[in-house]
C-alpha cells in the first residue's frame, strides 16, 4: 500500500492528509456540519460558502463577472479568482466537484 504521503514528507504535509482523512470519513451532511462548525471560524464558512456559489455560478454560465459577485455577496477580486481557478489552475478540484455532482 502507497503512504498517504511521500516519504520524508514534512510535518505539515502531514497533517494535511491527516485532515483530508477526517473529512473522507464523515458520512452525511450533519457529520460535515458538525466537523466543519468545529474547524472552521464563521468567517471561513461564509468565505467557503461564497467561493462555492460564485464556483456554481461560473460553471451554470450566462452571467457577468459582476452580476455574479452581485447575487454571491462575493468582492469582484473572489469572482475572478475563482474564475482562474476554474479555467487555468492545474488542480482542477472545482472542476471536479462540478462535473461528479453534475453526473
Amino acid at each position: 500500500m502507497t503512504p498517504p504521503y511521500p516519504p520524508g514528507a514534512d510535518a505539515a504535509a502531514r497533517n494535511r492528509v491527516a485532515l483530508y482523512d477526517a473529512i473522507l470519513s464523515l458520512r452525511t451532511r450533519d457529520e460535515v456540519d458538525a466537523f466543519l462548525t468545529d474547524l472552521c471560524t464563521p468567517a471561513e464558512l461564509r468565505a467557503f460558502t461564497e467561493r462555492w456559489q460564485v464556483a456554481r455560478l461560473l460553471h451554470a454560465g450566462g452571467r457577468s463577472y459582476r452580476d455574479i459577485a452581485a447575487e454571491a455577496h462575493a468582492s469582484p477580486t473572489t469572482v475572478v479568482r475563482v474564475a482562474r481557478f476554474l479555467k487555468e489552475m492545474p488542480h482542477q478540484g472545482y472542476r471536479l466537484v462540478l462535473d461528479r455532482l453534475k453526473a
